[in-house]
């Protein structure tokens, strides 16, 4: 296991542990969905722990797609804009966009990384 997929382990389960701490100051309406993003995130921690690295895959387009709803919804910009609710900023801003940004990041180094393993042994 590399550095970067041992990173990329250790940013999910930091991801789902931020979501389960936000899930109880987010909105209640939405918590179904809410539930489900972290059970995502749960799911692709086990698989990438199990050694699955198809999983990593899956890492990239999720944290983008997250990144962008969150910029996208007017009530997390407001948030984000005021800082109306201190505690609730600052977890939208470290899960939603930094925690996001560097899974995206670790996520591809690893995914180079084991192609790169691959040409190696291969050649």
């Amino acid at each position: 296991m590399d550095f970067y997929y041992r990173i990329t382990l250790i940013v999910l389960v930091s991801i789902a542990i931020t979501g389960l701490i936000a899930i109880p100051f987010g909105n209640p309406k939405f918590i179904d969905r809410a539930i489900i993003l972290e059970l995502t995130f749960i799911i692709l921690s086990a698989l990438i722990w199990k050694g699955y690295g198809k999983a990593l895959y899956a890492c990239i387009p999720l944290a983008t797609i997250i990144i962008i709803g969150n910029s996208l919804a007017p009530p997390h910009v407001n948030l984000m804009m005021t800082f109306s609710k201190p505690l609730n900023a600052v977890i939208l801003v470290f899960g939603g966009y930094v925690l996001q940004g560097v899974l995206i990041y670790t996520s591809l180094r690893s995914i180079l990384n084991i192609r790169s393993k691959r040409l190696t042994t291969t050649s």
